[in-house]
This record gives structure tokens, C-alpha cells and sequence, in this order.
């Protein structure tokens, strides 16, 4: 049985980019909408640490994950990722425990 890839992605900006990589980020959301096996992603940012994003995503398994790694939109953001953030991202992977 496949299972379900979940996580959220922890992103921090450079304090002079924050806008460039929130943009930056936007731009990922339509074309991963559409990718196959893509179930949600979702960006949001901490209210009370400004440039802080999280990507919240499901994938239907770890290999539509590994295809949405691979094209060409994330590889153009992650080519930029060195000049928009503060650290590299931290990629929380999430098993879920309780239902509904």
C-alpha cells in the first residue's frame, strides 16, 4: 500500500528579501496544484515572525513527492533558494496519528 507524503517546509528569509522569496513561493503554488499525485499545498507565513513561510503539502505518495522535486518550476526556485533565504529549508516530514 502507497503512503500518503505529508509535510511542511520550513522556510526563513533573508530580512531584505522577504517579499522576494514570499513571491517566490507563490509562484510555486498554481504549478504544484497540478502536478499528478498532488493532494494540497498551501503556504502561510508566521504572524509573528515575518518571513518565516511554512508549506504545508501532501503528496499521494513519496514518489509524487520525488517527481514534484524534479521539475522544472521547484528546480527554478530551488536555484534561488541560496540568495532569497536565511538557512537551508528544513523539510518536516508528518505522520498523522489521530483521525478526524
Amino acid at each position: 500500500m502507497n503512503k500518503t507524503f505529508k509535510s511542511v517546509a520550513v522556510l526563513k528569509s533573508k530580512p531584505e528579501k522577504i517579499d522576494y522569496l514570499r513571491n517566490a513561493l507563490l509562484q510555486l503554488i498554481e504549478p504544484s496544484r497540478k502536478e499528478i499525485g498532488c493532494m494540497y499545498y498551501i503556504l502561510f507565513e508566521d504572524k509573528k515572525s515575518a518571513g518565516t513561510f511554512y508549506m504545508w503539502e501532501a503528496f499521494e505518495d513519496e514518489k509524487a513527492f520525488e517527481f514534484h522535486t524534479q521539475t522544472e518550476h521547484f528546480k527554478n526556485f530551488a536555484g534561488q533558494m541560496d540568495e532569497l533565504m536565511s538557512e537551508p529549508i528544513q523539510l518536516v516530514e508528518l505522520e498523522r496519528i489521530s483521525e478526524e
